[in-house]
C-alpha cells in the first residue's frame, strides 16, 4: 500500500488497490474455472485449443492489468499534494522535522513526550539506532501534560556519546496500582536536507544522514552560509 498525503491521494490509492484486489481474485476465479474445466472435460470431445488459448490470452491480460495497477499507484504516490518535486525545493535548505528520532547534537538530543494523566512512577529509556537501551532517566515531574526531556549524551556507564547519532526514547509511566498511563513521545530533527528519496510511494527528504518522511518536516530557513 502507498501512504500519500493528503485526502484526493489517498481517495484515488484506495480506488487504485481496491480494483487490484478485484482483479486479483477474478484472475484466482478464472484459474480455478479453467482447472475444473480441464478434469471434467470429456475425453471423446475435448476442449477446443482455441478456447483455452482465447482463455490464457484473458488471464494474461489481467495480469497486466494488475502491473499497469501498481505502476499507476507509485506514480500517485510520487505526484499527490507535498510529491517528490515537492522535497527537491527543499534541497540546501535548513529543515525541522517532528519524529520519533532525535539527533545527538553538541552534545545534547531533545524531545517532547505527553503523559495523559499523573503517575507515581515515570522511566525514561534512551534507545540506539539498534533499539538497545543506553541510558536510563527517572524524572521527577510526573504529572500529566506536555513536557520536555533533554539528553547529554551520557550512557549508563557515564560515556560520552559522540555528536551525530540517532536516538529514540521509550517512556512508561506508571500509577499507584501499577498500572501503564499512555504516553507519546516526539523529537526533533534540524539540520540541512541532503538528498530527496521515493520510497514505497513515500516521499523521505535526508536531514544529513538521517531520512525522514518529507510531511514530518514542520519549519523551513534558508541555510546559513559562511563567507571568507
Amino acid at each position: 500500500m502507498v501512504t500519500a498525503t493528503n485526502a484526493t491521494g489517498n481517495a484515488t490509492i484506495d480506488k487504485i488497490n481496491n480494483s487490484r484486489n478485484s482483479l486479483a481474485n477474478n484472475e484466482q476465479t478464472f484459474l480455478k474455472l479453467l482447472t475444473t474445466q480441464l478434469k471434467n472435460q470429456d475425453p471423446l470431445s475435448p476442449t477446443d485449443t482455441t478456447q483455452m488459448t482465447s482463455q490464457i490470452t484473458q488471464m494474461t491480460g489481467v495480469e497486466q492489468q494488475l502491473v499497469t495497477n501498481d505502476l499507476l499507484t507509485a506514480l500517485v504516490g510520487m505526484n499527490t499534494s507535498g510529491g517528490i518535486s515537492e522535497g527537491v525545493n527543499l534541497m540546501g535548505k535548513q529543515v525541522t522535522a517532528e519524529t520519533d528520532k532525535s539527533v545527538l547534537k553538541s552534545g545534547e538530543a531533545t524531545w517532547s513526550y505527553t503523559q495523559s494523566r499523573a503517575g507515581t512512577g515515570v522511566k525514561i529509556e534512551v534507545l540506539d539506532k539498534f533499539d538497545k537501551v543506553i541510558a536510563t532517566v527517572l524524572p521527577d515531574d510526573m504529572s500529566s501534560g506536555d513536557h520536555t526531556f533533554k539528553w547529554d549524551g551520557k550512557s549508563a556507564d557515564g560515556t560520552k556519546q559522540p555528536d551525530g547519532g540517532e536516538y529514540t526514547i521509550k517512556v512508561t509511566a506508571t500509577d499507584a496500582q501499577g498500572t501503564n498511563i499512555t504516553t507519546t513521545a516526539k523529537g526533533r530533527i534540524d539540520g540541512v536536507v541532503t538528498k530527496v528519496t521515493n520510497e514505497s510511494g513515500v516521499n523521505m527528504v535526508w536531514i544529513g544522514e538521517t531520512k525522514v518522511p518529507l510531511d514530518s518536516v514542520i519549519g523551513v530557513t534558508n541555510a546559513t552560509t559562511t563567507t571568507t
